[in-house]
């Protein structure tokens, strides 16, 4: 899929070198914009060829040509719970239980498989790029680029924000500093380590009570587990999460849902916020927890 974008240069660009507007405002990388000085109308302004060399002027209007994309991954019949869609990136509410991308033992009942065929019955053909990856059991927002382009603007550049309910009653806001890597020749498990890469979570308490915490989560660092090992070091591991020592009596999955999102889009420049509920069996502790409560 060939895809062309559209950026209006601001007045604060006018008179400007194009390399500097294509790098700054635009956010091509040196790379990608040698890529495309190689390729027939990679870069115009106003219809017509734009050299790095040359100068912008404000309201003129410069196009991007990106190159076309194939995508190679088997498409598998599904409807995805799309939260956020336009022609530059989607963003879908991926369920526990499905994997985002197809691994050894998981190759047609992934997100990216459901996500081809939903992107081909609309005639589009673009390579499945997820900005963020959830682990198979946790529920909620996957954002997927739809061109390298906005893949390599929004990497390291999306807020998320989690929801949790972990073992024990916490308080208040707090924040979790402690590296993170694999212990031993464990290749899943991993934990709080000296020799780890540095990891940051924060969290607020949201409700309690019962012995269990509903609590927000958000993150500096994006480590693989992060949020269940960094809860479970402090010795409240989240329900259903047995790998890191939580309790499967109340779900079979890890209670975590990544429920929104916000970034400024890398094509528009407005601010894209996103939110999607947390799921029923997520929803029905609360309402046991409630319950008790009362």
């Amino acid at each position: 899929m060939s895809e062309k974008l559209h950026f209006i240069v601001p007045q604060n660009y006018d008179g400007k070198l194009a390399v500097a507007f294509l790098k700054k405002y635009c956010g091509l990388s040196s790379r990608m914009i040698t890529q495309l000085k190689q390729k027939k109308d990679g870069i115009l302004m106003n219809g017509k060829n734009l050299r790095t060399v040359d100068f912008v002027h404000a309201d003129n209007i410069v196009e991007i040509n990106l190159p076309s994309e194939e995508s190679s991954i088997v498409p598998v019949k599904g409807e995805p719970d799309i939260a956020y869609e336009d022609e530059h990136i989607l963003i879908v509410n991926k369920p526990y239980s499905m994997p985002v991308h197809p691994v050894k033992q998981h190759q047609t009942n992934t997100l990216a498989n459901i996500v081809t065929y939903y992107m081909k019955s609309r005639d589009e053909n673009y390579i499945f790029r997820a900005v963020n990856r959830l682990d198979k059991d946790t529920s909620g927002l996957v954002l997927i680029a739809k061109n390298k382009y906005c893949s390599n603007a929004l990497k390291n550049n999306v807020k998320k924000y989690y929801y949790a309910l972990c073992h024990g009653e916490l308080s208040g806001e707090n924040t979790i500093i402690a590296p993170i890597g694999l212990q031993g020749d464990n290749k899943m498990v991993r934990s709080v380590l000296k020799s780890g890469t540095p990891a940051i979570t924060h969290y607020k308490v949201i409700e309690k009570g019962n012995n269990i915490s509903f609590v927000k989560l958000w993150l500096e660092t994006g480590k693989t587990h992060q949020i269940r090992c960094h809860m479970a070091s402090i010795g409240h591991p989240l329900l259903g999460d047995d790998l890191y020592g939580g309790s499967l009596d109340f779900l079979c999955r890890q209670a975590l849902h990544c429920s929104d999102m916000s970034f400024v889009h890398p094509v528009t420049k407005k601010d894209i916020d996103v939110h999607c509920d947390i799921p029923y069996d997520m929803q029905n502790i609360l309402k046991l927890l409630k319950q008790k409560e009362d």
